[in-house]
């Protein structure tokens, strides 16, 4: 007789190992304790009523429908422990079973969104289905664009309207070398990242390559560096140069530069802000100078080949 009981128990063991895991139970293994929301499909199993348990969609304004229930259920907001309760209680109060047992899972979360936005490769709005970090959104996002700022905003909006959203910021540099794990934030859903771009300084006239130039961290852009990536001077520069700067009205004011001196390390460099425009004016008067060196130049090569020709034709 024990040996049969043996044989009984190492059989249904055998079973329930080669069981093959059902699609909801490997969706909700991994999900976290979270209060079900809006749109959230749930797995609702009760123990022998098998006419009872299905998978059911949260409805737009938090409820859900059970068979053989005359009410509705509100659901939204609460843990799927907590509807377990809630529904062994209906239940219960409508006569339907006298001790049921019942399980309440999230197969699919609908209701906590994070959205990347900004400067990242692939914007995109995706559901915390399971433990997501900042660095896995990003990576979701493609990682940052070129443009990139310096730091990232983190917008936690709060569940309960009586309570404020919340703003962090995080440096990239930071959350990218790995000094500071703490960083690399746990989301749960209804956050927001986002990756401003990097201001623009605009560089043009009188150099060698003008044009936009990203200006990554604000507080590290100055006069020459915005003057090495236009590739320097021209040769017809003034020895002065004027920045145009946004004012809080929208309107541009002018900034002399002492363009010379900065040079030869007589004056400190300058500091640039995004947006601002670095304008390298032209010496006219070297331009004309030059100019007419050329064509005195052109005239003394014209002359001498005209006297040689005429010299050899005699």
């Amino acid at each position: 007789m024990r040996l049969i009981i043996y044989t009984l128990l190492s059989c249904l063991t055998c079973f329930a190992q080669s069981r093959p895991t059902t699609p909801a139970e490997l969706n909700v293994a991994n999900l976290p304790a979270q209060p079900v929301g809006a749109n959230d499909l749930l797995s609702v199993v009760v123990y022998d009523a098998p006419e009872l348990s299905r998978t059911i969609r949260v409805s737009s304004d938090g409820y859900i429908k059970l068979p053989m229930l005359s009410t509705r259920l509100p659901v939204s907001g609460r843990l799927p422990i907590e509807l377990e309760k809630q529904i062994v209680d209906a239940l219960v109060s409508a006569k339907i079973l006298v001790e049921p047992m019942v399980t309440v899972s999230v197969a699919e979360y609908h209701s906590r969104p994070i959205n990347v936005i900004g400067a990242v490769k692939s914007p995109l709005t995706f559901q915390a289905a399971g433990p997501t970090t900042l660095l896995d959104a990003l990576g979701k996002a493609g990682g940052l664009a070129e443009n990139a700022a310096s730091e990232i905003l983190i917008t936690s909006t709060a569940r309960d309207d009586s309570q404020p959203s919340k703003l962090r910021r995080i440096l990239i540099k930071d959350l990218l070398s790995g000094s500071k794990p703490e960083l690399n934030l746990l989301l749960s859903g209804d956050e927001e990242i986002s990756v401003p771009a990097a201001g623009r300084v605009f560089v043009m006239g009188n150099v060698k390559r003008p044009g936009a130039f990203s200006l990554h961290d604000a507080s590290e852009g100055t006069v020459l560096q915005m003057l090495a990536l236009s590739e320097g001077l021209t040769q017809f520069s003034t020895k002065d140069a004027y920045i145009y700067r946004l004012s809080q009205n929208r309107t541009r004011t002018e900034v002399a530069v002492r363009l010379d001196a900065i040079l030869k390390r007589k004056s400190p460099d300058v500091a640039v802000l995004p947006e601002d425009i670095l304008y390298v004016p032209e010496n006219k008067g070297r331009r004309l100078g030059v100019a007419a060196l050329e064509r005195l130049l052109m005239f003394g090569s014209t002359a001498g080949a005209t006297a040689l020709i005429y010299s050899g034709g005699r």
